[in-house]
């Protein structure tokens, strides 16, 4: 699809996701590597556990289908050789720390001197301006940052085992890059995008980050093996005969069905009463709240799940589950991706061979015209030299710079025109973004079958209903709403009519639905035949799993990454709907990748994107691990193989906590100046990086002994103001009063029809020439209907008319 272009890759580690995710989609990507290699080849896990530069199994990951050149950038040799790629390339992608690449000489301003049509895309902890923009970092750092809050509610906050931070970072990239993309198409211009980790990572928060902002003071709490919300305890990890299972045993209209199907399979082996099968299950949370239903019957009915769930094997409970038609899936292990029957049943792994071979994680997207081809494995150090410079030379001596059309105060997605079906979180996480940029999204959904999102906390002033939903408002912010009853012909009918207008139609319904609605691809590409449409599920439209009904935390549980996240002493800790927030990303880029295609050949397609597949590529380290070594990566609490002391400590007050990486000997004798123990950088425990990670319990107990005493805040800014990696765990109020996050505008007010205003999140990332704009939130049932029908169908009010008189616009 991207075959024409070509990208500069100089990221390292906290990066290279983004290439990765370009180079799938066809383009020809450079990976520009200093002499001795990029940094990344240094970390593990290594093949054969053999540590070397061609035996990273990290590198491997993340830099398939590319190329590599070595450029010394530091020189003014390897500075003028960079330049001669960037006069043909396309976009550059870096991950330098703040102001180095300025100087080097290879800001911004500096290539856009030479390509003037250059996409420069800048990955960064915090964004490249703010009072935090230079502050010391890491993964665990970044995860503090963006309120990343997992784990138990009497140890430390966790962080992931595979670290994540910047491979939020990195494929929220690639779809910023297409964006800015898509917009030189029509302008010639490129423009320099600001990639920031911390606000990456804080959609993993689910919207939470958001409560103090809108009023609402009832904050998940971190729960062994579930979370507390609003007092009342909400477990998602089970116990099984054999390992864990994600078990959903919530209420209401959406998920209230679910609950009282499994209780009809406990009454039917006899493990409850007829009383106890027969409660309301999906009025259930309000007779908790009222009284009505005593919290102590609540636990006891827990318990009796409990207890059966123990006595059924993991095969077992996801067998049941897709005959009954029940919220219930395996807890995955590493090994057991591995041996999925879905991801075979659907082609999905991929063998390559560096040097040996390496089954990886496959397609992130399947396209139904252009399929993402793995070309070659990961390159070895400066493998493309002759093949790039050489050609880089021949092409600088008869390049001319690239014609530009004139300033335009456009949108950068402003010609393009979504219908979108998407619902909950993951697929309307995926046009939010397509419309913060000015693509125009018709969201279709209906009165009769309400959003699950629409009940989802944090609410407006702490009230829940239907227009509360500040996760609602915030993943649908920008769109128009229309309410349409597509169970009646008439509905259907302006379906269609929008199908004809539309660009792009996305979906996010259980697989058949749209057929049985007659919406179905090829049915809609007899309408308009260069349509892209994207059907978007928990484990994609084919396979023995692909009717299996689930929400994003039974998404994380069978793509493993329970697995990854906990105490090696206790049950996988609750990620939430992490596939939720990890998979929206790589549709994204598959969308723009594909209306790309479309804009320069004229052929439309359909792309069947699986949440779960595209998760996987966070875990890629660990599933070649256990490809190439055998290794089978658990929990490991807060502990990394590279860095000590590296944890989060207690600091003063209630639940209060500060992450701290200690990445290099420099670090470490900074930090024991800080706690005025100097005498430790030089104890023979304590002196190297081995001699930590041996003496790990020791340096915890010497930082928590020093923290403790402190505010999170004056921890963070003291080692800080050292160099040392520190950053406070903040909750919503926190972050609502962040200087950095404030600087970068995340938080953005917007004017509400009920409410007066209220708040969403703004942009992850920003864009020099044409940034986001968010004006509105998502909208309340029905309120763009009459924009819709009249102005981009350009219905007469007769036949609007006609159609609230029928019951249609519900």
């Amino acid at each position: 699809m991207l075959s024409p272009y070509r990208v500069l890759d100089l990221t390292n580690e906290r990066g290279l996701l983004c290439g990765q995710i370009l180079a799938d989609l066809g383009a020809d990507v450079i990976a520009v590597e200093p002499p001795e290699g990029n940094s990344a080849r240094r970390l593990g896990p290594f093949a054969g556990d053999e540590p070397g530069p061609e035996q990273s199994l990290y590198w491997w990951a993340y830099s398939r289908n590319k190329r590599s050149v070595t450029l010394d950038i530091a020189t003014e040799r390897g500075r003028e050789q960079l330049l001669q790629l960037v006069h043909d390339a396309h976009f550059l992608i870096e991950s330098e720390p703040v102001g180095r690449m300025a100087e080097l000489g290879l800001a911004y301003k500096d290539v856009a001197a030479v390509n003037p049509a250059l996409v420069y895309v800048s990955i960064s902890a915090f964004g490249q301006t703010g009072p935090k923009a230079k502050y010391a970092e890491s993964d665990l750092i970044v995860g503090a940052a963006g309120s990343l809050e997992i784990g138990d509610a009497d140890r430390a906050p966790l962080r992931f085992s595979v670290p994540q931070a910047y491979l939020h970072a990195g494929a929220e990239a690639a779809g910023a890059a297409l964006i800015a993309h898509h917009e030189r198409q029509r302008s010639g211009r490129g423009q320099h995008v600001d990639v920031s980790a911390q606000q990456a990572i804080a959609q993993t928060q689910q919207s939470g980050i958001l409560a103090a902002s809108v009023g609402d003071k009832n904050e998940l709490k971190r729960v062994t093996g579930g979370a507390m919300f609003g007092g009342i305890t909400l477990p998602l990890v089970w116990p099984a005969a054999d390992g864990h299972v994600s078990l959903l045993f919530l209420f209401g209209n959406a998920i209230g069905p679910f609950s009282r199907r499994l209780m009809e399979w406990l009454h039917e082996e006899g493990h409850c009463d007829e009383a106890t099968r027969d409660k309301d299950w999906i009025g259930y949370v309000a007779l908790l709240g009222s009284g009505a239903e005593p919290v102590d019957e609540y636990m006891r009915v827990l318990g009796l799940i409990r207890d059966f769930i123990r006595t059924k094997t993991k095969a077992e409970l996801m067998a049941e589950a897709l005959k009954r038609r029940l919220l219930i899936v395996p807890m995955a292990t590493i090994d057991e991706l591995a041996a999925s029957e879905q991801f075979a049943a659907r082609d999905y792994w991929r063998d390559l061979e560096h040097p040996g071979p390496a089954r990886y994680p496959g397609p992130f997207a399947k396209f139904g015209e252009t399929p993402i081809e793995y070309r070659r494995g990961a390159p070895a150090i400066g493998q493309h030299n002759t093949d790039v410079l050489g050609d880089a030379r021949q092409l600088n001596e008869s390049l001319q710079p690239s014609a530009l059309n004139a300033e335009s105060d456009q949108r950068a997605l402003e010609d393009v025109k979504v219908l979108d079906f998407m619902w909950v979180m993951a697929g309307p996480a995926v046009t939010r973004v397509l419309a913060d940029y000015g693509a125009t999204i018709v969201r279709v959904e209906s009165t009769s079958s309400i959003d699950t999102a629409r009940g989802l906390a944090p609410f407006q002033n702490g009230e829940a209903g239907p227009e509360s939903s500040a996760l609602f408002m915030n993943l649908n912010a920008g769109k128009l709403g229309l309410t349409l009853d597509m169970t009646k012909e008439k509905g259907l009918g302006v379906v269609r009519d929008l199908v004809r207008w539309a660009d792009v139609v996305t979906e996010s319904f259980s697989p058949k639905a749209m057929r049985a609605w007659g919406l179905d691809y090829d049915s809609l590409r007899q309408l308009k035949p260069d349509l892209v449409m994207l059907s978007s599920c928990l484990m994609g439209q084919t396979g023995p799993l692909s009717m299996l009904a689930g929400f994003g935390t039974m998404g994380a549980a069978i793509a493993g990454f329970n697995s990854v996240i906990g105490w090696p002493d206790r049950e996988p800790a609750m990620v939430g709907a992490y596939t939720d927030y990890v998979s929206p990303r790589f549709a994204i880029a598959s969308i723009l990748a594909a209306l790309d295609h479309r804009d320069r050949t004229g052929q439309g397609q359909y792309i069947d994107f699986s949440q779960s597949e595209a998760s996987l590529h966070f875990l890629t380290p660990a599933l070649l691990d256990y490809a190439v070594n055998g290794h089978v990566q658990g929990r490991a609490g807060n502990r990394d193989p590279h860095m000590a002391p590296h944890g989060t400590y207690p600091a003063a007050g209630d639940d209060r906590w500060v992450a701290v990486a200690v990445a290099n000997d420099g670090q470490w004798r900074s930090l024991c100046e800080v706690l005025g123990r100097s005498e430790l950088a030089s104890e023979g425990r304590f002196t190297t990086a081995e001699a930590r990670l041996a003496n790990q319990d020791e340096l915890d107990g010497i930082i928590s002994e020093w923290t403790r005493q402190r505010d999170m805040y004056e921890v963070q800014e003291t080692l800080q103001s050292r160099g040392v990696p520190a950053h406070a765990l903040q909750n919503s109020m926190e972050a609502m009063r962040d200087p950095q996050l404030l600087h970068r505008g995340h938080f953005v007010q917007v004017p509400h029809e009920i409410h007066g205003s209220t708040t969403v999140e703004g942009s992850r990332f920003s864009l020099s020439r044409t940034p986001a704009r968010i004006e509105k939130p998502g909208p309340t049932f029905g309120r763009d209907n009459q924009y819709v029908l009249e102005k981009i169908l350009g219905y007469d009010e007769e036949k609007i008319v006609d159609l609230v008189a029928g019951g249609v616009l519900e």
